[in-house]
């Protein structure tokens, strides 16, 4: 299923014309360059001569250049030279993957696309919110233990004590969880009407307050989540994985806020804080892979969010980072 699905791999600002760039996805290896027309290719990074790395080489001419054996591919994949056989038959041919460029990321799918491009996410497109960019963090552990703690509010109050949380206040109120299915978002789960005591729920916040949150699983890997702070506009937090293997991934988040004051770099270190102090707690989290089996784990009325997003994954039968 992940095969078929988009993934985030670069930020679309990292592969200028003409350059090349190296990354991983699913166990697979991805080379993404930019020709001379700006148009974005993905390729599997590996020449199918005797398997090395074609990031290694060089690209000119919209042709990459293997740095092994010197073979050549021009922009479709097709091998244009051999150069210790110049008159042998042109057959090799680089795997090449289908690419889109959406909310400042290239996002690669390496099978048949299943949806028609990258999960939804509305609030990039609102003009009254700065959007920035956070990451990549690099974790040790799966994407679907990620999205998990992405959807976890009682972890505020001891992981981001003094800042998302506070221990006096660690009560989590009810909240409702169901199914969705509309224009705005596509389909997935969702948690509305969750609320949380914040000490300072933002950069741009000057005291705690109650934070109204809703949650949204928009994609297998992907979340975003939208804050209601009192008297302002909705903002948006996206979570966007890209699973390098099963239990390793690369996380990107982008901001959607109304916090037109604060620096890029102010902002980003905020969100660094945040995520960094999860960090060691999903690494530290055994097994890697999110288990997906009853009884595995312990789960209170809280937890209902994160009930809802292990049943959603086994409709649809997902199997790579989990444990069925």
């Amino acid at each position: 299923m992940l095969l078929n699905d988009w993934h985030p791999v670069a930020l679309s600002t990292q592969i200028a014309t003409g350059s090349m760039l190296a990354t991983d996805l699913l166990e697979t290896r991805v080379v993404l360059w930019r020709d001379s027309g700006g148009v974005l290719h993905a390729w599997e990074d590996r020449c199918p001569h005797r398997g090395t790395r074609l990031s290694m080489g060089s690209l000119r001419d919209d042709t990459l250049t293997c740095p092994y054996h010197g073979w050549t591919f021009g922009k479709e994949g097709r091998c244009t030279r051999i150069p210790a056989l110049p008159q042998a038959p042109l057959k090799a041919h680089v795997n090449v993957y289908h690419v889109q460029e959406q909310y400042g990321l290239a996002w690669v799918c390496l099978g048949t696309p299943a949806h028609a491009g990258p999960p939804a996410f509305p609030e990039f497109g609102d003009a009254q919110l700065r959007k920035v960019w956070c990451g990549p963090y690099d974790v040790r552990s799966s994407a679907p233990r990620i999205i998990e703690n992405f959807l976890d509010m009682a972890h505020f109050a001891f992981v981001h004590e003094g800042i998302l949380g506070d221990q006096q206040h660690p009560v989590i109120p009810d909240y409702s969880v169901e199914a969705f299915d509309d224009a705005e978002y596509g389909s997935g789960v969702w948690a509305k009407q969750c609320h949380a005591f914040q000490p300072k729920a933002s950069k741009a916040a000057t005291g705690g307050s109650d934070i109204e949150y809703t949650y949204r699983v928009v994609r297998p890997l992907t979340a975003v989540l939208t804050k209601h702070p009192p008297d302002t506009i909705r903002e948006a937090i996206a979570l966007l994985l890209q699973p390098l293997t099963e239990t390793t991934t690369r996380a990107w988040i982008i901001l959607a806020l109304n916090d037109f004051t604060s620096s890029d770099d102010a902002l980003r270190a905020f969100q660094d804080t945040i995520f960094l102090q999860d960090l060691p707690i999903l690494e530290s989290q055994h097994p890697a892979r999110l288990p997906l089996t009853p009884g595995a784990e312990v789960s209170v009325a809280c937890d209902r969010m994160s009930l809802a997003y292990r049943s959603y994954l086994k409709q649809l039968n997902l199997q790579y980072g989990v444990i069925r």
